[in-house]
């Protein structure tokens, strides 16, 4: 079994406490969250930018591992840094 971080301990010893409760109306539920992931998703303001050739190349790899346009990408990435959820990973060594 891979070693579990902090927040999946949490979730996994919250279950294992039997603190999750079905959700009554799931389909209701599944298509408020769709609706929600989609209105997020949405552009508001268009932003032009420049980049490296170097860092689009990197930024369209990526993109392609993860199944999703560059755009989408660099939202996402801009989206988890300015919520403070990006993490930083630093090389050692």
């Amino acid at each position: 079994m891979e070693k579990l971080d902090k927040e999946e301990l949490d979730i996994l010893n919250s279950f294992e406490r039997d603190e999750w409760q079905s959700v009554q109306n799931k389909n209701n539920e599944f298509m408020n969250h769709q609706q929600y992931a989609t209105a997020t998703l949405q552009p508001d303001q268009r932003v032009d930018i420049y980049l490296s050739i170097h860092d689009l190349k990197a930024l369209q790899q990526h993109a392609v591992a993860e199944g999703l346009s560059y755009q989408a990408l660099a939202t996402h990435i801009l989206h988890k840094y300015l919520s403070g959820s990006l993490v930083e990973k630093h090389n050692l060594g």
